[in-house]
Formats: C-alpha cells, sequence, structure tokens
C-alpha cells in the first residue's frame, strides 16, 4: 500500500503563536496543490484533517472527487496554550511538557501519546492507497511508525509546509 502524507500550507498566524488544533487558514493551497499534483496518482482517496489549513488544501488537490475529513488527522490539541505566544506559556509547564514529551498533556489538551494512538488507529483502518493532508505531528507519527524508528528519532523529523512524502506500506507492520 502507498501512502501519500502531505503537510499543509503555511499557515496565517503570527510567527511565535502556538497553534496545534487552533484552526487557522493557510496561505495559497491552490499553487500548493497545483504543484503537488502532477507527482500524485488519479483516482485515489484523498482524506484530510478537519482543520482548514489542511482541508483547504485536500479540497485543491481534490476538486472533482469529495474528501474523506477524518478527525484522527488534526494535529495534536495544545489545550490552554492555543492561541498563545510561546513566550507567554509558563515556563514550569513547558520544562513539564520537555521532560515527558510523550506523556505530558497542556492543561485542557492532549499527549503525544494520544496523537499517536489515533493517528495510528487511523492508518490501521486504510484498505488501500490514499493521500493524506494533514500536520507535522501527524506526519511525525505515520513516518516514524512505518520506518521504525525510536521515539527520539520519529519526534523530530521535519516535513516543510507543503511537503510530500510516500510511504511504502507493507500491511501486518
Amino acid at each position: 500500500m502507498q501512502l501519500f502524507l502531505i503537510r499543509h500550507p503555511s499557515p496565517v498566524i503570527e510567527h511565535g503563536v502556538c497553534y496545534g488544533r487552533l484552526d487557522v487558514d493557510c496561505h495559497a493551497p491552490e499553487l500548493v496543490a497545483g504543484a503537488l499534483r502532477p507527482r500524485l496518482p488519479v483516482g485515489i482517496a484523498v482524506y484530510s484533517s478537519p482543520l482548514r489549513r489542511a482541508l483547504r488544501l485536500a479540497r485543491a488537490l481534490s476538486p472533482q472527487t469529495p474528501v474523506r475529513v477524518d478527525p484522527r488527522l488534526s494535529e495534536i490539541d495544545l489545550g490552554a496554550w492555543e492561541g498563545r505566544r510561546w513566550d507567554d506559556i509558563e515556563r514550569r509547564e513547558i520544562e513539564a511538557w520537555a521532560s515527558d514529551i510523550s506523556g505530558f498533556a497542556p492543561p485542557g489538551g492532549e499527549s503525544v501519546a494520544a496523537l499517536r494512538a489515533r493517528a495510528l488507529g487511523f492508518a490501521a483502518a486504510l484498505a488501500d492507497d490514499a493521500i493524506v493532508v494533514t500536520h507535522l505531528g501527524v506526519m511525525r507519527v505515520l513516518a516514524g511508525h512505518w520506518r521504525q524508528l525510536p521515539f527520539a528519532a520519529w519526534s523530530r523529523l521535519e516535513f516543510a509546509f507543503g511537503e510530500l512524502t510516500r510511504l511504502d506500506i507493507e500491511r501486518g507492520k
């Protein structure tokens, strides 16, 4: 099975603001779609996070076919941190997160472990090739899982805005 992971275009938000699950728009989804479309297969399902910055790109990629929206493809929920400047979040909370990246959840948010569980749940339900428009956190989880990377490696994977990554997946892994 082939999975075509695409990170959403750059978000329309001030630099330095925490925006995990915050539903912000994106820059130029039609231009990004135009650059990606020739590199993608035709006629396979397109899945998207429900967040605007991903969904606008997914719809631009697949204007003739309905996009399958799945909330499991949303970015991590950073709870009370959402919409705040990173510099305004209490240092002790950032330190608590840094000391337990996988298990810590910001107030009212979710942990990386919870993000991982829902992203892998989405992938386990796939039966056929798919295009998936999503976010950095979900892409890290999925790419790290199928590349069999340890947490320390997959949690640091980088994917640029609008980047396409193809995963060739053997079922049962």
